[in-house]
């Protein structure tokens, strides 16, 4: 990657969180109350340095493999990864033993292997719960239905810690129509803090809705090709 490169990932980067701000301010969220998570998955290891250079500390990865080889080449204690892709029992391990996050677990079979997996001495695991908010065939998470009684199986687990929702909805064209269904995860969140008032986390938006999620309550914003450009294949 030459300076040009690394260059544009900066501008890119700033851009994004200029608009995150924006954002905040006008749907009344609190200033650096939504976090972006630089999704940099496919990317190289120079293309994650700049962003890190520039100030960004949060980074999403969806294979394990290529996830863990980057966390290794890297070192950098004050880099937080998050693994944003679906879990696979089988690489449950690598996730509990290198990453700070699992956004989706949807089965407590998989919460429970990383809870066992999870490695004496390190800090708990934060989890956070993927619904499948258009009950789409195929498709990764729990109902809506289903959210609260996996919460409350999660929340006995030790090593782990219950941090909130993350959905990824069916495309949608319409602003309203996508601040209506985070407004449904936001409100499953709302209800889930009677019981487990540690759920703070709402993983949702991306490029294409980031506004409406901000809008309705996201923490945490995922956000790759607006700062990575496309990705490689």
């Amino acid at each position: 990657m030459n300076d040009t490169q690394a260059s544009d990932i900066v501008s890119a980067l700033q851009k994004v969180q200029q608009d995150i701000r924006t954002q905040e301010l006008r749907h009344g969220r609190l200033p650096g109350s939504v976090q972006l998570l630089a999704v940099s998955k496919r990317k190289p290891l120079a293309a994650i340095q700049a962003a890190m250079q520039a100030g960004q500390r949060a980074f999403g990865e969806n294979y394990v493999d290529e996830g863990v080889e980057k966390i290794l080449a890297l070192d950098d204690a004050s880099v937080e990864w998050h693994f944003i892709g679906a879990i696979q029992s089988r690489k449950t391990a690598s996730i509990a033993e290198h990453f700070q996050w699992a956004h989706g677990v949807d089965r407590l079979k998989v919460a429970r292997r990383l809870s066992e997996q999870r490695p004496e001495g390190m800090t708990s695991l934060n989890i956070c719960l993927q619904v499948n908010t258009d009950n789409e065939e195929g498709k990764a998470g729990v109902g809506f239905d289903e959210v609260a009684q996996l919460a409350d199986e999660c929340a006995e687990l030790p090593g782990i810690k219950l941090r909130g929702l993350m959905a990824i909805p069916a495309p949608r064209s319409d602003f309203q129509q996508q601040r209506d269904v985070f407004a449904r995860l936001r409100e499953c969140l709302q209800t889930l803090q009677t019981r487990h008032p540690g759920m703070d986390t709402l993983s949702m938006g991306m490029s294409a809705d980031m506004e409406a999620a901000i809008a309705e309550g996201a923490t945490l914003v995922r956000i790759g090709t607006a700062i990575f450009g496309q990705r490689d294949s």
